[in-house]
């Protein structure tokens, strides 16, 4: 796959959830949880289960960032 997100996480699907409608993917980054919301006929298309290697593609301008104290 060749694409031009710079961002790009690499991780193990956790869970998939379908919805409706909609669906989430939840992936492990490196103990960290990344949860992308997509349509549930591109999660189809995706047919990702558990196990299974995924990259999350971030684009930087839908990223928001928090303070940590």
């Amino acid at each position: 796959m060749k694409v031009s997100t710079r961002n790009q996480l690499e991780g193990t699907v956790v869970a998939v959830n379908l919805g409706n409608v909609m669906a989430t993917i939840e992936l492990d980054v490196a103990g960290q949880r990344v949860v992308a919301a997509v349509t549930r006929e591109s999660a189809e298309d995706l047919a990702l289960k558990p196990g299974d290697a995924a990259v999350a593609l971030v684009k930087a301008t839908s990223v928001m960032i928090g303070k940590l104290d």
